[in-house]
């Protein structure tokens, strides 16, 4: 049996035709040491045909079908102009390098395809001697044409990844975690090394961020007087607290430190006090991006834990297809396969025991308003992902329905029911965004015109179709109202009866 080989290059198509098949496919070594050898390789393969691309686009285009599995019209034209026509004599076999490739060309031109044994080697030998089988390539041209194909391809990957706004959310909501892990080590740490020189200070700025700030702006306590007094109420924002750390480090009984030591933690004070800067910066970024891509979820249960879940999901997308229960103990794998498998109490709640609401809620209550929060939060998501023109107007209405349903564990107030609030909540979203509605509109009277043509149209073919088949015995008179819709049927039918009884 005849073997073949489907190389995709940068620059075309091209198809080799192997020699000695049954010899190559039982030694396998002989193959791979004749894989570097270009004058062993020329005397196993030949080069039968090549298709370059036409332009750019074109090589694109190409590129994209096979990574999707499709067979392209350029591909399936020149393998039909190289390859033999398969008969019972003359039976053949395609190696190609994909194995998806390989069975969408076999559905489409009835070829088959391998892509085990020799094939992967004579690909390899292929593919590093490509540029001097073919006559008029060089390696200067294939690079080029593996650059800028490479550059294209990936471009076009990245522009359309339906998931790139989430990824920032994803990526903004890891980094705000290892910033406040980060902020709280460094923290930690600036606390206990100015604690040797102002130990005082530590009880009169408990606040981490402050602390940095007046560590870097005293540095040697010795060098405070009235004079700093102004500056470091602007700082700690507080009149008394200013005042007691000007006394403190008059009496202090910390250590005295050279020069060296206090600008290196000068220097680490100011560094906490940019990161600490950063954070607040990143926060209100991943805000405005929560607003942008969920603000239902978003109003719902807040920017940070919105933000966890879309990061655990991997995208608003897979979020929106969990199921509430999915949703429920989403975090909380770990806990969950161990009460499986001992057989004990499954979590209540994973990433959601963040919210406010479970907080709130009394211990027997816990696990009935993170089921009922986990419902709410699924339809957040599906509304945020698969809605044209997304606002927080079913947020807003989610959360005042889980409010309410916290009131009703507490006091047995009952709450709204769910029409009435998703009622007043579309009338809110329409009042909000109007060109939704007027689009809807419009589809729905360009709908129902299109069912009254159509109703027109089906009522004139069965007026035809009465004229054609009417025998002159009254049958179209009696038949013809029904068509317009009036119930004079009924009547004839009635009066017929009854001068049927008078018959009688």
């Amino acid at each position: 049996m005849a073997l073949y080989v489907l190389y995709e290059h940068a620059a075309g198509y091209a198809v080799f035709s192997v020699k000695e098949f049954e010899e190559i496919a039982m030694l396998l070594p002989q193959v791979e040491q004749s894989v570097t050898d270009l004058s062993r390789f020329n005397s196993i393969v030949k080069l039968l045909g090549f298709s370059p691309f036409k332009t750019a686009v074109a090589a694109l285009e190409n590129v994209n079908a096979i990574s999707e599995g499709i067979v392209p019209d350029d591909l399936s034209v020149f393998l039909d102009s190289v390859l033999p026509k398969a008969s019972k004599s003359n039976k053949f076999t395609l190696g190609v390098a994909d194995a998806k490739l390989g069975a969408a060309l076999g559905e489409a031109l009835k070829i088959q395809c391998s892509h085990i044994g020799a094939v992967p080697e004579i690909l390899r030998g292929i593919r590093h001697h490509f540029p001097k089988l073919v006559k008029g390539f060089s390696d200067k041209s294939a690079g080029v044409a593996q650059l800028g194909l490479g550059h294209s391809y990936s471009r076009c990957k990245v522009k359309f990844n339906v998931h790139r706004s989430d990824n920032m959310i994803i990526q903004s909501i890891a980094l705000l975690d290892q910033l406040d892990k980060d902020i709280n080590t460094f923290s930690m740490r600036i606390r206990e090394w100015y604690s040797y020189h102002f130990p005082e200070l530590v009880k009169i700025v408990p606040d981490n961020y402050l602390f940095a700030k007046v560590a870097h702006f005293v540095k040697d306590r010795k060098s405070l007087s009235a004079e700093s007094l102004e500056t470091l109420e602007e700082i700690v924002m507080d009149s008394e607290k200013a005042q007691a750390i000007i006394d403190a480090s008059k009496m202090s009984m910390g250590m005295d430190i050279s020069v060296i030591d206090l600008l290196n933690i000068e220097m680490f004070a100011k560094r906490v006090v940019h990161l600490s800067e950063y954070r607040h910066q990143l926060a209100a970024y991943l805000h405005s991006k929560m607003g942008n891509v969920a603000p239902n979820l978003q109003s719902l249960i807040g920017d940070q834990v919105g933000a966890r879940l879309i990061s655990k999901a991997g995208s608003l997308t897979n979020l929106a297809k969990y199921p509430a229960s999915t949703v429920q103990i989403l975090g909380a794998e770990k806990a969950l396969f161990r009460a499986l498998k001992t057989k004990s109490n499954t979590p209540k709640y994973g990433l959601l025991f963040n919210s406010s609401f479970i907080g709130r809620a009394n211990a027997k209550n816990k696990g009935r308003i993170s089921r009922f929060l986990a419902n709410k939060c699924s339809i957040a998501s599906r509304i945020d992902c698969f809605t044209e023109s997304p606002s927080n107007v079913f947020g807003e209405a989610l959360k005042q329905q889980v409010e309410d349903r916290l009131k009703f564990y507490e006091s047995g107030e009952t709450p709204r029911k769910n029409l009435e609030v998703m009622k007043e909540a579309m009338e809110a979203a329409a009042l909000i965004n109007p060109a939704g509605t007027e689009n809807g509109t419009k589809k729905k009277k360009k709908n129902k015109k299109r069912k009254q043509e159509d109703a027109e149209n089906n009522g004139d073919a069965a007026d035809e179709t009465l004229n054609e088949t009417a025998n002159g015995n009254g049958t179209i008179a009696e038949e013809e109202p029904e068509a317009d819709g009036e119930p004079k049927k009924k009547k004839k039918k009635k009066k017929n009866k009854n001068k049927e009884a008078a018959d009688e």
